[in-house]
């Protein structure tokens, strides 16, 4: 059940309005979690904007590699919503369903490279907190010292989205067809 509800869009500041309008011409609807983020108005800005951030053009970390990372975290953490938008993402930057199917148990997949199979293994370390030297050494051999930073900020904020997101039990809003 759903810890918290969202107010009337007209309830919120004119500046997180124009957030919603952004989403509702980029995914057609407003999105159920912005809609809760919202709720607490300058933090809704720092998320949304650490996101732009994270999610730029100009990032060392190509974007179907970086759906991949936010997927995969978002599945260990059990956001049904997270999972839902982020297929999506990677599905509309390229990558078949078949992988997108294969995330779930990607360590015993042929269809990831060596570079995702490297971002997806510090992705799961980094959600369950099991990071040590033997992967950090592991990762300075794969990226650069930005690249590895901006990948821990990527997963750390996906932990954020994604562990708000399943907390308040906020729902699948139905953007890509999921196995099972």
């Amino acid at each position: 059940m759903q810890t918290v509800n969202a107010k009337a869009i007209s309830e919120y500041p004119w500046f997180i309005r124009l957030f919603f309008w952004k989403q509702k011409r980029k995914y057609g609807r407003v999105l159920d979690p912005g809609l809760l983020w919202g709720r607490s108005p300058w933090v809704f800005t720092t998320v949304a904007l650490l996101y732009g951030a994270l999610d730029r053009r100009k990032s060392p970390l190509p974007p179907a590699l970086r759906s991949l990372v936010t997927v995969r975290v978002s599945q260990i953490n059990h956001c049904a919503f997270c999972v839902d938008i982020n297929s999506a993402t990677l599905a509309k930057r390229g990558v078949g369903m078949d992988k997108i199917d294969a995330l779930q148990d990607w360590r015993n997949s042929r269809l990831f490279t060596p570079e995702e199979l490297m971002a997806l293994e510090y992705a799961e370390a980094m959600t369950l907190n099991t990071v040590d030297d033997a992967l950090r050494d592991r990762l300075k051999k794969q990226w650069s010292a930005d690249t590895i930073v901006e990948l821990t900020g990527l997963i750390a904020f996906q932990n954020l989205s994604s562990k708000f997101n399943s907390a308040l039990d906020i729902p699948s809003q139905g953007f890509c067809k999921l196995p099972g």
